[in-house]
């Protein structure tokens, strides 16, 4: 089926799709009438997006998958083809949040980062790409991050693997436009997950990590983090016919926060 049908009927793949940013597309995506084929490495979380998509009748295939792990990729894209035939869309949302500057950061942990973030899309774009070429086009939508462009302190890794799906998501783009293949990118600031409430937790000291999130929030203009729904909502629209000459590109879902200067002027 080609991008030019409608939403309805497709075939998605989530990775990361049992928590956060990816449960919230996988989601969204069904309740739009997708199927919807969720990754993740988590068995508590994969059970219970199961029960949620079975308690709402949603057509969710949930599936345990590291994305560091090529082989578990590579059966799970050869089951898709059997069931399905091919893919429409592959939304690639799995990553993990590590702080420390680079004499900090082991590198260990920067191969853990690394591994992950970068080559876990690399390698799910490498097994699933020929899937949505056999549907004679599609999408590719990478989650990404504002810190592609601008860094907090403490986040040299995290940062460098962010820059690095941005500059991944171009040359994609360029490769396989030929194929009706459109490749793009989400750049959100903060977002209410459970990886943002984990940071929090870690840097509120001795006050609730609630409180934690609303400072950050104060940070974007718009006064608050995103809500994972708000970033689905935008993962939909470049997944999407609406989308159709949007290709090599980021949208950012960062409540103004590169948009604005952290300089104040006199009242």
């Amino acid at each position: 089926m080609s991008e030019t049908a409608t939403a309805p009927g497709r075939v998605v793949v989530v990775t990361g799709g049992a928590a956060g940013i990816g449960e919230a597309a996988v989601m969204h995506l069904a309740r739009r009438g997708d199927t919807v084929v969720a990754l993740d490495r988590d068995d508590d979380a994969l059970e219970r997006l199961r029960q949620t998509a079975a308690g709402e009748s949603l057509p969710v295939e949930a599936e345990r998958a590291d994305v560091t792990d090529e082989a578990q990729l590579a059966a799970i894209a050869a089951r898709v083809a059997e069931r399905h035939g091919g893919v429409d869309v592959v939304v690639c949302a799995a990553g993990v949040q590590r702080y420390g500057t680079v004499d900090q950061t082991s590198m260990e942990l920067y191969d853990e980062v690394m591994s992950v973030n970068v080559r876990g899309v690399f390698a799910a774009c490498h097994h699933f790409v020929p899937l949505v070429r056999v549907r004679g086009g599609g999408s590719v939508v990478v989650v990404a991050s504002v810190q592609a462009y601008a860094a907090q302190p403490g986040v040299a890794a995290y940062a460098a693997s962010k820059g690095a799906l941005v500059s991944l998501v171009k040359a994609m783009a360029v490769d396989h436009a030929h194929e009706g293949i459109r490749v793009n990118a989400v750049c959100p600031g903060s977002v209410d997950t459970p990886m943002l409430r984990w940071a929090a937790a870690r840097f509120a000291g001795d006050r609730p990590a609630e409180d934690m999130v609303a400072q950050w929030g104060r940070s974007h203009p718009l006064g608050r983090v995103a809500t994972p729904a708000e970033v689905a909502q935008a993962i939909a629209y470049l997944a999407g016919p609406e989308a159709g000459f949007v290709t090599g590109t980021e949208l950012r879902v960062d409540g103004g926060l590169t948009a604005a200067l952290n300089v104040s002027l006199p009242k």
